[in-house]
């Protein structure tokens, strides 16, 4: 809910930053404008959440559209120097980089997010380790539906979220665990049975906002892939 009307569209390959106001000679816009004069690099700050920003540098002003009262910002890695500013391998390279900065800063956002939601816990094992735990997507990136929503994220550890991948385990619109049936009868050590094998029939631990809670549509064609498998 930022009052700003920036955009960072990964097709675009840069980011929109909008005048301070609407005049073209107001003195932020004229330092920009400058900035983009003398290939200054500049730092960015993007809101991630209340309170919360990810800092992205360094970045170049690249263009500005006075019509649309609007800059357009590139990234570019911290060892690119001016020399080759003008190139188009330059432009290309920092197009590219702009792309992979906006899919890890969608990943950090969504993964902020649904943890945030989870209160910070596997939502199958109930591990608390921050470092272990990941925002699993119910329906993937791809998907024309898998946006990157908590209604299509569930808190898991690394362990339950790359199992849910490998579709050995899976989770049904009553957000019930299901362990597969090959998986269940194998013999192994403690990992297997304790980390998967009584796991199976256990029922995720929720967030308290019903409009957290994972879309049982998404569960349900989920849980149909896993089926498959």
């Amino acid at each position: 809910e930022s009052p700003y009307e920036d955009a960072h569209d990964p097709d675009a390959g840069h980011f929109v930053y909008k005048y301070r106001g609407t005049d073209p000679n107001q003195p932020d816009n004229v330092a920009l404008r400058n900035a983009m004069k003398w290939q200054r690099p500049i730092a960015y700050l993007l809101a991630a959440d209340r309170g919360f920003y990810d800092a992205i540098f360094p970045v170049y002003v690249q263009g500005e559209v006075q019509a649309d009262t609007q800059f357009l910002l590139i990234a570019d890695s911290a060892t690119a120097a001016g020399g080759e500013s003008a190139s188009s391998f330059a432009a290309l390279r920092r197009e590219y980089v702009t792309r992979a900065v906006m899919v890890r800063l969608h990943q950090k956002h969504f993964r902020r997010v649904v943890l945030k939601a989870y209160r910070d816990r596997c939502a199958i094992c109930r591990l608390t380790h921050l470092d272990l735990l990941d925002a699993a997507h119910i329906l993937r990136d791809k998907h024309v539906k898998g946006e990157p929503i908590v209604p299509n994220g569930i808190g898991l550890c690394k362990i339950h979220h790359s199992a849910f991948d490998a579709r050995i385990l899976g989770i049904d619109p009553d957000a019930k665990v299901h362990i597969r049936k090959d998986i269940l009868e194998e013999i192994d050590g403690p990992m297997l049975k304790h980390g998967l094998q009584e796991l199976h029939g256990a029922s995720l631990v929720l967030p308290h906002r019903s409009e957290d809670q994972p879309n049982r549509e998404y569960l349900e064609e989920r849980f149909a892939a896993f089926l498959a498998a």
